[in-house]
């Protein structure tokens, strides 16, 4: 399975962006797609997911301002990100969890969100 990020740049506070993630491969029907961002110095964070089943969550620092979607023909996962903030740049990664007998995780290499003030 390979993910194909696309979608960042630079934009400036209160400016919106949208980020989506293709998947190629065969995931498994139980899947749950989802967002995570790394900012310089921190940990990888969760942002959102989304299941095969349209449940989603959010962190909380972003709740109310990102929507996660999908579309199950595609396999694709976006985020829309509304009202940036300076402290959401960070390289967004898309992950994908393929769960079956085992859970199969995968990673798209990544896609930069800088935000100015």
């Amino acid at each position: 399975v390979q993910l194909q990020a696309s979608g960042g740049g630079l934009v400036q506070a209160g400016e919106s962006l949208r980020l989506a993630c293709a998947a190629s491969g065969r995931i498994f029907s139980v899947n749950i797609m989802g967002w995570y961002r790394q900012a310089p110095g921190n940990q990888r964070e969760l942002v959102a997911t989304i299941s095969n089943g349209g449940y989603t969550d959010y962190a909380d620092s972003v709740k109310g301002r990102f929507t996660i979607s999908r579309d199950n023909a595609k396999n694709t996962v976006y985020l829309q990100m509304n009202s940036l903030k300076p402290e959401d740049t960070a390289v967004y990664y898309c992950n994908v969890q393929s769960i079956g007998v085992r859970t199969y995780v995968y990673w798209g290499q990544g896609t930069q969100v800088t935000v100015s003030s």
